[in-house]
């Protein structure tokens, strides 16, 4: 039996977090994609954080306009962990939009497509159940109109998208 590395082991322990989790701490790129350990990366998001509903969007946003769609996704995924249960499809649905928006500004454009879609679809859902066109001064449906509009610029010209130029405004015009 042979001790040199595998293909996927580096040589260095794993990453773990102060409970012993499994986290990669290598630097990230703005989109969230990992870069070599030593490399300059932009600050990773906190997770964990509880945020009121206001103070997420607004993060999101500011996160979203400096071209940082994965760190708000994170954003939106500690809203719907620690938000009422009520509320999950709506905080789930943003995360999705992040996510897309993500994958779009990577390359992955059938994958950026369809999360832009799936979360569209969510949030959309969500406010028609709960009667809240605007929740936190969401525009929904406008916000919905963004994802279809991008998701069908992604499915027909298939080509990675500038992710602030391509931002949506969560709450006025997209």
């Amino acid at each position: 039996m042979s001790s040199a590395p595998g293909p996927y082991d580096s040589g260095r322990e794993r990453d773990r977090d102060e409970e012993g989790r499994a986290r990669n701490q290598r630097p990230r790129d703005g989109l969230g994609r990992p870069l070599p350990y030593g490399a300059d990366g932009v600050p990773r998001q906190p997770e964990g954080i509880v945020r009121t509903p206001e103070e997420s969007v607004a993060e999101a946003q500011a996160l979203l306009d400096a071209g940082r769609p994965f760190h708000a996704h994170e954003v939106f995924e500690d809203a719907w962990k620690s938000g009422p249960e009520d509320e999950r499809g709506l905080w789930q649905g943003l995360a999705q939009l992040a996510v897309g928006l993500t994958h779009s500004g990577r390359g992955n454009t059938k994958g950026g497509a369809r999360l832009l879609l799936r979360g569209a679809g969510a949030i959309g859902e969500w406010s028609a159940r709960a009667g809240q066109p605007q929740p936190y001064g969401i525009g929904v449906a406008a916000l919905v109109s963004w994802a279809e509009a991008l998701a069908e610029e992604l499915e027909s010209e298939g080509v990675p998208v500038d992710v602030v130029a391509h931002a949506p405004r969560l709450r006025g015009q997209v």
